[in-house]
């Protein structure tokens, strides 16, 4: 299984633009580089993965093969709008998918991260999942939404868990769907 086993699908978002998802491949480093450089400077203090970093890129698209990793990006006609990913965990806790999903800040509130979601969603599936596990500051509110809205559920709250970018800490909020 490889992540062309992800189809492309190409959609309508709520506000009339056309959005394709498909699997990140190794062709994507630039326009993943560039993606991150456009994030907005709040979303850096809250995203695990450094999309600002190109070596953190580099371990992304170098890893767009990995047997266990299901990586998608979303493209318009200006570039990667859209990022997700589900990462099969290992040891006692291999039937579990940990994801991650970013969405370009003028491209919020249109339906894209939901989208990005169910696919990430049936890509777990593909790979076997049981349950796939969302890890989230607990002020990410939006981003909540579209998971709450899906099914997921409250799992639990680590306090003061994660230290941002600024260095200030957060409580982290894990939310689970069974698949």
């Amino acid at each position: 299984m490889t992540q062309q086993s992800i189809a492309p699908r190409t959609t309508t978002l709520r506000d009339g633009r056309e959005v394709t998802l498909r699997p990140l491949a190794e062709s994507d480093r630039d326009a993943m580089l560039a993606f991150g450089m456009n994030l907005p400077e709040d979303d850096r203090l809250y995203l695990e993965l450094d999309f600002h970093n190109p070596n953190t890129i580099v371990r992304l698209v170098n890893a767009s093969e990995a047997e266990n990793w299901r990586q998608v990006v979303a493209v318009a006609d200006e570039g990667i709008v859209g990022y997700g990913n589900v990462r099969m965990l290992v040891g006692w806790k291999r039937q579990v998918g940990d994801s991650h999903l970013v969405v370009s800040e003028g491209w919020r509130r249109s339906g894209l991260g939901t989208f990005l979601a169910r696919t990430l969603l049936d890509a777990a599936r593909e790979l076997n999942a049981s349950k796939v596990i969302i890890e989230m500051i607990e002020e990410q509110a939006e981003g909540r939404s579209i998971f709450e809205h899906l099914g997921f559920r409250l799992e639990g709250t680590l306090a003061n868990h994660v230290r941002d970018h600024a260095g200030e800490l957060h409580n982290i909020v894990i939310l689970g769907y069974q698949l």
